[in-house]
């Protein structure tokens, strides 16, 4: 793909989020929508390989029809009140059916499965976007949209997408399989918070959004797509390696880093909405994507397994890490000190 092609899908992306962020219309959401799914296409398909065009026509499929669902259920709403204004979405089919159409959208159960087979078909760098940016256009529209939504399926798609994002993930070795139960596991915090403070959802997002580019850089960085290679990386970026192991336990949500920062604020504001029993299902339901975190930093570390592998050693070379990298590895390991002033501007 030519640097010129790649531009114009880049800013053809950059233009359909900012679309569908700015606009107050469903048909320009929609076409915002529409806009970013056929830009994101030629970048998972770039390689030519068959896994990637199957993950790009999985994509393409998935994606049609949740815009067609957030077309219907827009229209059925102009249909009963007259408006197609965003934040006046008031009939409650309508509201129920964009619930699920942003839950495709997005990737959360029970409507998950297309995300880890096209993260696992994409490159890294396009991997990336798929997990971050893509997934901004259907949370800003379930920010304007959260107070005519429906809480119960939320609360349930919620819980169910961090058990499964956090049992599924288990017995993967290939990493971008990980990384996408791993965003499915973090999606489910976000919704069941959307509701009851939009605002904390988004800054669990923005949060989420900053580890996973984190890591998705160092793992492009260190050119490591499965655990066995992982192993071994530490002989070639030995530094790079322990801030990788430091920013997946940011991921896991341990304390004192700064994945700790939105589920604490998240825990406390359910426990505030009479949710108590949500909240330690949903806490104990993130220790089985704990596991897998745990798994990816053990093999980060300088830590050989017991069994030889097929991979030859790399050599270590004194190459400068990207100042990007080090930035973001940085604010998601240090950024809980700031958690008063961020719960206060909540």
């Amino acid at each position: 793909m030519t640097p010129q092609a790649k531009l114009v899908f880049v800013m053809s992306l950059l233009l359909g989020t900012t679309l569908t962020i700015s606009s107050n219309h469903w048909i320009m959401a929609w076409a915002g929508l529409e806009i970013n799914t056929l830009a994101i296409l030629p970048l998972i398909s770039k390689s030519h390989h068959p896994r990637a065009i199957e993950a790009a026509t999985k994509y393409f499929l998935t994606q049609a029809a949740a815009s067609a669902l957030v077309l219907f259920s827009s229209m059925t709403n102009a249909w009963h009140t007259g408006q197609w204004d965003i934040t006046q979405l008031t009939h409650p089919m309508s509201c129920l059916i964009l619930t699920s159409a942003i839950a495709i959208k997005l990737g959360l159960a029970p409507f998950h499965f297309w995300f880890p087979e096209v993260l696992q078909g994409s490159p890294l760098t396009t991997g990336l976007l798929l997990s971050t940016i893509m997934k901004l256009p259907p949370i800003s529209l379930l920010f304007m949209t959260s107070p005519s939504l429906n809480q119960t399926l939320l609360t349930c798609m919620a819980v169910i997408s961090t058990a499964l994002g956090g049992w599924m993930g288990l017995n993967q070795t290939q990493i971008r399989k990980i990384l996408a139960f791993s965003s499915i596991s973090h999606l489910g915090w976000m919704a069941i918070i959307i509701s009851y403070s939009p605002k904390l959802a988004l800054l669990s997002f923005y949060l989420y959004v900053l580890m996973t580019t984190a890591v998705f850089l160092t793992l492009n960085s260190i050119n490591t797509l499965k655990l066995s290679t992982l192993m071994t990386t530490w002989t070639k970026t030995p530094t790079l390696s322990a801030m990788l192991m430091l920013t997946l336990l940011s991921l896991a949500g341990l304390p004192p880093l700064t994945g700790f920062l939105p589920k604490w604020l998240i825990i406390q504001e359910l426990t505030k909405q009479d949710m108590a029993l949500t909240a330690t299902a949903i806490s104990l339901l993130s220790l089985l994507s704990l596991f897998f975190y745990m798994r990816l930093a053990y093999c980060a570390t300088i830590t050989l397994p017991p069994h030889t592998t097929n991979h030859m050693k790399q050599w270590h070379v004194n190459s400068p890490t990207n100042t990007t990298i080090a930035i973001l590895t940085t604010m998601s390991t240090m950024l809980l000190p700031i958690s008063p002033m961020l719960s206060t501007m909540l």
